[in-house]
């Protein structure tokens, strides 16, 4: 089965705005999405870019007012400025890591309950209570994080060199087995349309 290499950070509110809309396209087509979390603050001076809290005052301005216009036409809750934001983004990603590895899940619901902890429940994502409920809410054993913790951070530290390699710069960001990429969740229609036409 074809897979699709879905690079994102647990930081990431337009990762969160994605929700569960990866995973149905990917049933539709009948492909596997391959998650690779990163920590997108290391990516963005290796790609040009510019962490938020670095930008103009008017970028950061039009970054709130798209968060909350993207959310209300998705009908999703969102805290602009959660109290939890930013926060290590290691070791929920580390968990997501060793759930992919485990199996045995809902990854869908797991992503995505970690994305709405922090956008929209106001819940510390680099806590331990927090990211083991997560686990437990999506079947996943809750021990999963803190098993794994080497290789999770060996897996973390090679996505953000492989999201360089692939020319992914932000997130979230989908790239197919046949090279085409499409960054934001505003493009997932983008990549729809390009697995319907038999490309992957």
């Amino acid at each position: 089965m074809a897979a699709v290499d879905f690079y994102f950070s647990t930081l990431s509110p337009f990762t969160y705005l994605a929700g569960r809309r990866p995973w149905e396209i990917a049933a539709r087509h009948g492909v596997t999405l391959n998650l690779k979390p990163l920590d997108i603050i290391a990516l963005f001076p290796r790609t040009g870019g510019t962490p938020p809290a670095q930008r103009h005052p008017a970028r950061q301005e039009y970054r709130l007012i798209e968060m909350q216009r993207q959310a209300a036409a998705l009908g999703m809750p969102i805290n602009l400025k959660p109290a939890h934001w930013p926060t290590n983004a290691a070791p929920s990603s580390y968990a997501i890591i060793a759930a992919q590895a485990a199996g045995g899940g809902d990854l869908a619901q797991l992503v995505t309950s970690i994305l709405s902890a922090c956008w929209a429940e106001e819940k510390d994502i680099a806590d331990d209570a927090v990211i083991r409920a997560c686990l437990d809410g999506a079947g996943f054993d809750p021990a999963l994080a803190d098993s794994g913790l080497l290789a999770g951070a060996e897996t973390y530290a090679q996505n953000l060199e492989d999201a360089v390699t692939a020319g992914v710069f932000g997130a979230p960001f989908w790239v197919t087995a046949d090279g085409a990429r499409f960054w934001g969740q505003d493009r997932l229609a983008d990549l729809d349309a390009h697995l319907a036409g038999g490309q992957a």
